[in-house]
């Protein structure tokens, strides 16, 4: 199950989103996504973790609970690319 992490502070890495994770099974792959041009964190990140009942229970553990490098976390299953949110784009 592919997760979406946001709120995070601009200096959390991939390594401390694993570690965060990983306490609550397989972690398959965690990246901070960053800037083209700055390199900088955007805030927000995506985990995969494969087992989907471990995956549920981090979302619940982790979700409005976890502060990471000062920031409480946001998480929830990710939605496939190009899906929107909801409301029109103009």
């Amino acid at each position: 199950m592919n997760l979406f992490v946001g709120s995070l502070a601009k200096d959390v890495v991939d390594e401390d989103l694993r570690d965060a994770f990983a306490a609550y099974g397989t972690v398959e792959s965690a990246m901070v996504i960053k800037d083209r041009s700055t390199g900088q964190s955007k805030g927000f990140g995506f985990v995969e973790m494969p087992v989907k009942a471990e995956a549920a229970k981090a979302i619940d553990a982790l979700s409005g609970r976890h502060m990471l490098k000062g920031r409480i976390i946001m998480v929830n299953e990710a939605r496939p690319k190009g899906e929107s949110r909801g409301g029109r784009r103009w």
